[in-house]
């Protein structure tokens, strides 16, 4: 997830940092005399070019507490691990606030890399309430929403509309269409990101939800992954390879691979981000105002997406804590909200903004991504997340390439994932 996946993305979305705040604002040990001061802000690449001007602003009328922009890799994974090699340094660290994957808060706060915040300071009640969720561990606020996500089925609108029949709603429908109706245009039927990272995770766990089963409960202390809908979900994915509709090169689709496959006029269905809609409507796009949006299909109707976005963290070691908490509240008001959504095309944690009609005019999928973002589900909390993380890419990958049953899989992962909880 990156800031242009829209998350997240995962995938993702952005990454932010910035360095420090702990609980009820108090300054980390050591800062105790410096509050407010500069701040360094470190983000995955921010492709759409959105945040400089965004943080333009700060900088004007907050002189004395100037953020600095570093971005990091465009991969969440190498970012993750950038991050994490960064926070281990102690008070060595470069990074002031962290904008981290919504599945990595309850990891950093496990390990004491970022500090509870006090409620009080951020308007969380204007959020969407989903959102709130994945920002909490072991009952504490530790990160404040920055942008939210949810999974949408992309589709060739011109093309169903000269066959005569609506987007899928389920699964049949959607494999059906896919083997049918794509090879008569040249098209490939159906596309996610299902190269082994963090996407794989999330387009698994997508088909998992959707099927009416979990991956773990108790924030990662009790592994549920082992039941029918997990060997359904997976064994959809996996059918799709083996049938043909999905076709062998989306395996190594991340994002930005399978989002350009889609707007070069060479899939009939994508699951992505809403900004690959963005994308794919805009100038030079094969595609451009031949697509539509709906809801992630499931196995009797619309299905879960998993919940993606990026959430903004202090650094435990934060060089200034106060000015950390008070650029986090900058960034979520309603006004940046909006230029995160308009520029950086990232659907933004502030409810009032998808009913707003100019809004929506100009984004008209704003409704089936709000109705998905409110339907949505977060991706496993673990304090392990990395490894839960690589175990399902893992396992997933070898089923979707046939080297082991949906079956086989499932109860393989199941293991991997007791082993992990009690280590």
């Amino acid at each position: 997830m990156r800031w242009i996946r829209a998350a997240g993305r995962g995938l993702l979305v952005a990454v932010v940092i910035l360095t420090g705040y702990v609980a009820s604002g108090t300054p980390a040990e050591g800062a105790r005399d410096a509050g407010r001061g500069p701040l360094t802000l470190a983000t995955a690449g921010d492709l759409t070019g959105y945040l400089g001007p965004l943080l333009e602003g700060w900088n004007r009328t907050h002189p004395g507490e100037k953020v600095s922009l570093v971005e990091l890799p465009d991969s969440a994974d190498e970012t993750h691990a950038q991050m994490t090699t960064d926070l281990r340094g102690g008070d060595r660290s470069r990074f002031d606030v962290l904008n981290i994957d919504v599945a990595w808060t309850s990891e950093f706060a496990a390990a004491g890399w970022i500090s509870p915040l006090d409620r009080d300071r951020f308007s969380l009640g204007s959020f969407l309430p989903p959102v709130v969720n994945t920002a909490t561990y072991d009952g504490k606020l530790y990160a404040v929403p920055y942008v939210t996500n949810a999974g949408l089925l992309l589709y060739r609108k011109d093309v169903l509309d000269k066959e005569g029949v609506a987007p899928p709603r389920t699964w049949a429908e959607l494999e059906r269409q896919a083997k049918t109706i794509a090879p008569k245009y040249g098209l490939d039927g159906y596309a996610g990101q299902f190269l082994p990272y963090e996407g794989l995770t999330v387009n698994a766990a997508e088909m998992v939800y959707s099927a009416g089963g979990t991956i773990l409960g108790d924030e990662g202390e009790r592994v549920t992954v082992n039941s029918e809908a997990a060997r359904e979900g997976i064994g959809f994915l996996a059918r799709g390879v083996r049938d043909g509709w999905i076709p062998k090169k989306a395996l190594t689709y991340k994002e930005e691979e399978s989002k350009q496959a889609f707007q070069d006029g060479h899939l009939l269905f994508l699951r992505n981000w809403p900004y690959a809609y963005v994308s794919a409507s805009g100038k030079g796009s094969a595609v451009a105002g031949k697509i539509g949006a709906v809801p992630l299909p499931g196995p009797d109707g619309p299905g879960t997406s998993v919940l993606g976005g990026s959430n903004l963290a202090v650094n435990t070691h934060a060089r200034h804590p106060d000015s950390a908490a008070r650029l986090i509240a900058y960034l979520t008001t309603e006004r940046a909200q909006r230029q995160v959504l308009t520029k950086g095309a990232l659907p933004p944690v502030r409810a009032a903004l998808y009913q707003d009609p100019e809004l929506i005019r100009e984004f008209p999928y704003l409704p089936t991504l709000r109705a998905g973002v409110l339907a949505a589900a977060p991706r496993p909390k673990s304090p392990r997340y990395d490894q839960v993380s690589l175990a399902v890419q893992a396992v997933v990958r070898d089923a979707m390439t046939g080297h082991e049953t949906p079956s086989s899989a499932v109860r393989r992962l199941a293991r991997e994932l007791a082993a992990i909880s009690h280590r």
